[in-house]
């Protein structure tokens, strides 16, 4: 069984090639989307960060959440994987609903908003936007790939049945 990814040889000390991050895609009953403009770069993102190693993922999406926003959030589904294949990140994003508190800034955000899928669209790079807008979609988990700035086509899918050599037409 595969423990971890890494790029070392067994016996030998390695680093790992991926971290994981957690972001919750934070709809409320009139539409609007939660969203920050980061205090790092000034970009437009969905509230998220790395997942901790001893939390689980729906523990580490409701902790960023709040230590962005200032906003409890109830975690629900998984709505999308997003894999950064230029700095090996990948990050799940859960739909999630407001339950309590007030929006604020913190160390991480110097903005807190309620965006519209039009504004998200308009202030979102679109390796972000994507990921709220699919949060919208409930024909999910989507899964994604991208480069940092652009999505990457999907990969054509694969049958099992095809891996075995078997014939798909019975």
């Amino acid at each position: 069984m595969l423990l971890y990814m890494s790029n070392g040889s067994a016996g030998t000390k390695s680093t790992p090639l991926h971290s994981v991050s957690v972001a919750g895609a934070v709809m409320r009953e009139d539409g609007r989307l939660l969203a920050i403009r980061r205090a790092d770069n000034g970009t437009w993102e969905l509230p998220g960060g790395v997942l901790e190693l001893s939390e689980s993922p729906e523990a580490g999406v409701r902790r960023e959440v709040l230590e962005e926003t200032g906003i409890h959030v109830e975690v629900g589904e998984l709505s999308g994987v997003y894999k950064n294949t230029a700095r090996g990140i990948v990050a799940l994003v859960f739909r999630c609903k407001p339950s309590a508190g007030t929006e604020r800034t913190s160390d991480e955000s110097t903005a807190v908003a309620w965006l519209t899928p039009e504004e998200v669209a308009e202030r979102m790079s679109e390796v972000y936007s994507v990921r709220l807008l699919d949060a919208l979609d409930e024909a999910g988990p989507h899964v994604r790939s991208h480069d940092g700035k652009h999505l990457t086509p999907a990969e054509p899918q694969v049958l099992f049945d095809d891996l075995a050599g078997g014939d798909l037409s019975k």
